[in-house]
């Protein structure tokens, strides 16, 4: 009965601490959905009792290039981050080259280095060789981040694959290429799917490199556009509102979907036979 209600205690407070974090994202569908004249009403509406979409119709009227530039920008970062990190991985993990234990130190340190830092760095290369302002050199930007993550998650999940599997491979004639692209990749699938996720993320959420390699460019992700919306003095707060509910929502998507995918990648390689 003692471990009944403590278990019953701790769910509760369980709840009441995810509704503390879940609260700013509730205000914020909130605010999206109210009329402008019930925002200063004291105390302010919990509900929207009459709700209204002008905020989302000023977010289609005016954000949705910047929501394409950010998808743009987010699978390129995906697509980069899994052609560089997968390969480099599985040279890790599975051709154990002389260095590789260096390699691995720096990729953690790496991963440590500001991004406001690396942004600097990027600026001064960018405007030597005019990438500066393009969508191209943003998913490098980005890349940058993801990639030592990724090769680190994949070289856990690699080490884990059973070396019968690459032994046969080897006996039926494939070299170490073809190997890596028929056997250990779709062994990979959950390291895939977790890499692409937080790369995509990464990208979709970036700040600082948008705001120092893109901020004058004809294409510029939604970051950016929720930032010059409010930047502009602007009082349409259920506009404000609708644009970050909209900008949330491929990220929740691709969390509610792969989240299995991802505790399986995250944790693979943790615990040893």
């Amino acid at each position: 009965m003692r471990a009944r209600g403590r278990g019953w205690w701790h769910t509760g407070l369980g709840v009441v601490f995810t509704a503390l974090m879940l609260f700013p994202v509730y205000w914020m569908i909130n605010v999206s959905f109210t009329r402008d004249q019930d925002m200063r009403r004291s105390p302010p509406n919990w509900f929207p009792v009459n709700g209204t979409l002008e905020g989302y119709r000023e977010v289609l009227g005016r954000q949705l290039p910047y929501l394409a530039t950010s998808m743009v920008v987010g699978l390129g970062t995906v697509a980069l981050t899994l052609v560089v990190s997968a390969p480099a991985a599985y040279s890790l993990a599975r051709l154990r080259p002389r260095g590789g234990g260096v390699l691995s130190f720096l990729l953690l340190v790496a991963q440590m280095i500001p991004g406001v830092i690396m942004a600097m760095g990027f600026y001064a290369i960018y405007l030597s060789t005019g990438v500066l302002n393009t969508v191209p050199g943003l998913i490098l930007a980005d890349s940058t981040l993801a990639v030592p993550f990724a090769v680190l998650i994949f070289t856990t999940f690699m080490s884990g694959i059973p070396q019968e599997l690459t032994q046969a491979a080897r006996v039926d004639g494939a070299g170490a290429l073809r190997t890596f692209w028929s056997v250990v990749l779709p062994v990979s699938r959950n390291a895939v799917i977790t890499v692409s996720l937080f790369a995509f993320l990464w990208a979709w959420s970036d700040f600082v490199f948008a705001s120092t390699l893109d901020q004058g460019g004809d294409h510029q992700p939604i970051t950016l556009g929720i930032y010059h919306y409010i930047g502009n003095n602007n009082q349409q707060w259920n506009a404000i509102m609708a644009t970050a509910v909209i900008a949330s929502i491929p990220a929740t998507v691709l969390l509610v979907l792969a989240q299995r995918y991802v505790a399986a990648g995250v944790t693979a390689g943790a615990v040893k036979d």
